[in-house]
């Protein structure tokens, strides 16, 4: 049976990426999520964390999900996307692809943020969490996007690259990025339309969902 590992994005938690994962055990595939420590929703469980504390766990949830199979399919939402590119070069022989759902390459500051969301609901919840993320956990966060550059280069896996147009918190120029940078030599991209930073939440989800299934499915026969 093929194997999934799904991993969420900064201060997000798994219902991020729970609808593809439901959709792909629907399609008979092992999947596996997990929390990323101090994802909790206390601010002092947070401040503890460290991007450290992230590549080592998500590499043991990898190790622990491989075993005995023929490889993971690997996929990442936001910060979680970054994470999984790292997977994807420390453990080449593990990962069988690698799929990566509104990486942050380029993410826009709280700033920028303001500007682009028209919804007063959104943007008090954006707001708050920007105000109540300890400074700590934003700097690790800002790290991983740094060290990010240094790896899509080395990334050998068929890669997916999926970006929503309407994105309030990723630049849409960084799927093209990514394309043009990440090692593998079969890339694809979507680009969803009318899609925000939610993509398995947006209009077009069932679009993402197939996408991300067809993708896979393909990844498995090479």
């Amino acid at each position: 049976m093929e194997r999934c590992l799904f991993i969420h994005g900064f201060t997000g938690g798994i219902f991020e990426i729970e609808p593809l994962s439901e959709y792909l055990k629907q399609q008979h595939y092992l999947t596996h999520t997990f929390t990323l420590q101090g994802h909790t929703g206390r601010r002092a469980d947070m401040r503890r964390a460290t991007r450290e504390d992230w590549y080592r766990q998500a590499g043991s949830e990898l190790e622990q999900l491989a075993e005995g199979g023929e490889g993971v399919h690997v996929i990442g939402f936001s910060m979680g996307a970054l994470i999984a590119s790292r997977l994807a070069v420390r453990y080449k022989s593990l990962v069988q692809s690698l799929t990566l759902l509104a990486a942050p390459v380029f993410p826009l500051n709280p700033g920028e943020i303001v500007k682009t969301l028209g919804n007063p609901a959104m943007l008090k919840n954006y707001l708050s969490k920007f105000g109540s993320t300890p400074v700590h956990a934003n700097r690790e966060f800002n790290r991983i996007v740094r060290e990010s550059f240094d790896l899509f280069p080395q990334i050998e896996a068929p890669t997916l690259i999926v970006q929503g147009t309407r994105d309030h918190l990723v630049k849409t120029k960084s799927a093209a990025y990514l394309e043009r940078h990440i090692g593998s030599p079969v890339k694809e991209v979507l680009l969803v339309e009318r899609s925000g930073h939610m993509l398995c939440y947006c209009e077009e989800k069932d679009k993402v969902l197939d996408k991300v299934h067809r993708f896979i499915r393909s990844a498995s026969t090479k």
